[in-house]
Formats: C-alpha cells, sequence, structure tokens
C-alpha cells in the first residue's frame, strides 16, 4: 500500500480590496508544490475577486511582482485555482469572468477539500 501524497488547501475569502492578503496562499502555494506537495488555492466569497480576467494585473505590492505573475508562476507550478460557484453568483459575476486557470466548483467541494487535506489555511 502506498502512502496519500500530502495536500494543503489554501481558502482566499479576501479580495482586491486587501491587497496586502492576495500574495500568501499563491507564494505558499508554490512553496508546497516544490516539497513535493499537492496544493489548491480556493476563492471564496470576495476571494473570487481577485481570478476575475484582468484584476490581477492591477495589484502589485512593493518590490514583488505583480499578482498575476505570481498567480502565473503558482499555476505553472502544478497549484490548483478553483472558485466557488455561489460566490460568483452572489457577486454577479459569470462563469466567462474569471481566468482560464480557475476552474469553477459547488460548495460541496471546499467541504471535501476541508475535510480531505492534510491542513488547510485561510487568507
Amino acid at each position: 500500500m502506498t502512502d496519500k501524497k500530502k495536500h494543503i488547501l489554501y481558502v482566499q475569502t479576501s479580495g482586491i480590496d486587501t491587497p496586502k492578503r492576495l500574495y500568501s496562499p499563491f507564494v505558499l502555494g508554490m512553496t508546497a508544490k516544490a516539497m513535493d506537495i499537492d496544493a489548491t488555492v480556493y476563492f471564496l466569497g470576495l476571494g473570487v475577486t481577485v481570478v476575475k480576467k484582468g484584476t490581477a494585473e492591477t495589484v502589485k505590492e512593493g518590490e514583488f511582482p505583480t499578482l498575476k505573475e505570481i498567480m502565473d508562476q503558482a499555476s505553472q507550478a502544478g497549484v490548483k485555482f478553483l472558485v466557488c460557484e455561489q460566490s460568483t453568483q452572489l457577486l454577479h459575476l459569470e462563469r466567462g469572468d474569471f481566468i482560464p486557470e480557475a476552474e469553477i466548483v459547488g460548495a460541496a467541494t471546499l467541504n471535501d477539500l476541508v475535510l480531505d487535506a492534510d491542513g488547510t489555511m485561510w487568507f
């Protein structure tokens, strides 16, 4: 029997109105992937605004690259991006409003992920 691969879930509830809180899930997700740990960022509530097309390009903090650049690096590293469908409806956003890397999923997915993850962090 083989051991199940470790998995960390990062839940992004902060929106683009709080830019200093947005980088951490992506940086930590890339770090997890470098450690051979699966990583998923789940966008919930105002967090869904982070993966709206054209939004991440406008966020830049200090000497860090734009949020879009960090998100691209995280995606290329294999970090998965999941978006809460109910949150998109609450904010009147359509499926086509999001970056292609973002997969729209139901609320039950978050419950399943939390139960299955080896660790969960909220931002």
